[in-house]
């Protein structure tokens, strides 16, 4: 039971984690390398706000996922759409950016495990007796609501169906009058907002640390890979997929090969199965 229910949570933070990322890739096949350096930045500004500012909890949240939108949407008309449609610039770039954001929060003192956030609740329970805290109890009631809120509005909003038009056919969307870089920025914005939200959830379980960045783009690129790039369907397999793997992985060998079987699930999925599970892209047999 314990395999099961962590198992279970360690999954749905994976999706939290990759969400973002699938999003933007989704939209406007523009892999986000800032990723994981947003998802520290709109934790760190969240603890600033709160400690330095003198904001109030929930208050410092809302404006930390608006900065870390409106920062994501600055990213792109700025900077990614001068390389977009480069495949290789377009991840030199994003990758750039997050690497000055990280690099540049670590100049800044963002040091060691003294900056942490607050858990929503503190406590825990027992589930079939198993011990969970309340956090990660909210990190799936939240992994949940976020799934099903972004599903309804790419399926009943006007810009969400055009997100998922740009998604389906980019070409023939364009053409319909959508306007590509538009929903490109868009998508850099709500795929930014994931990614704070997943730090504002994840993070009160650990500590604000710059390498929290690497890690979460590691597990972000590891999920989209093996769920196939642009896949939300894929992505959400993927996560529960690798995020089991993990949790027998440390039960049975230790944490710290938790990273070494995202790894292995990229490069294997590479190997086998190059478009993912649920990929559109041509297999290697068919592009030979």
């Amino acid at each position: 039971m314990e395999i099961l229910i962590y198992g279970i949570i360690n999954s749905v933070q994976l999706v939290l984690m990759a969400l973002g990322f699938t999003l933007v890739y989704g939209v406007s096949r523009l892999p986000n390398f800032a990723h994981g350096a947003l998802y520290v930045l709109a934790g760190y500004m969240t603890w600033l706000l709160v400690n330095r500012v003198g904001l109030n909890y929930p208050l410092s949240m809302a404006v930390a996922l608006v900065l870390t939108g409106l920062i994501g949407a600055a990213m792109y008309h700025f900077i990614l759409v001068r390389v977009r449609g480069m495949a290789i610039s377009e991840i030199i770039a994003s990758y750039a950016i997050g690497l000055a954001i990280i690099e540049g929060l670590r100049w800044g003192g963002l040091k060691g495990g003294t900056f942490t956030l607050p858990s929503f609740v503190e406590g825990s329970v027992s589930l079939l007796g198993v011990s969970v805290d309340y956090q990660r109890l909210i990190v799936v009631v939240a992994g949940l609501i976020l799934v099903a809120l972004l599903w309804l509005f790419v399926s009943g909003t006007k810009l969400g169906l055009g997100l998922k038009g740009m998604a389906q056919d980019e070409q023939a969307a364009m053409t319909l009058g959508i306007d590509s870089d538009r929903m490109a920025v868009v998508s850099m914005a709500i795929g930014s907002v994931l990614a704070g939200v997943a730090a504002l959830v994840l993070l009160p379980l650990g500590s604000i640390v710059v390498e929290a960045g690497y890690r979460v783009l590691i597990m972000a690129v590891a999920v989209c890979v093996v769920g196939g790039l642009g896949s939300w369907n894929g992505a959400i397999l993927a996560a529960f997929i690798i995020g089991f793997a993990q949790i027998l992985t440390e039960r049975y060998l230790g944490a710290h090969y938790q990273i070494v079987v995202a790894l292995l699930a990229i490069i294997i999925t590479l190997v086998m199965r190059p478009s993912g599970l649920f990929g559109r892209q041509k297999e290697l047999e068919e592009r030979v």
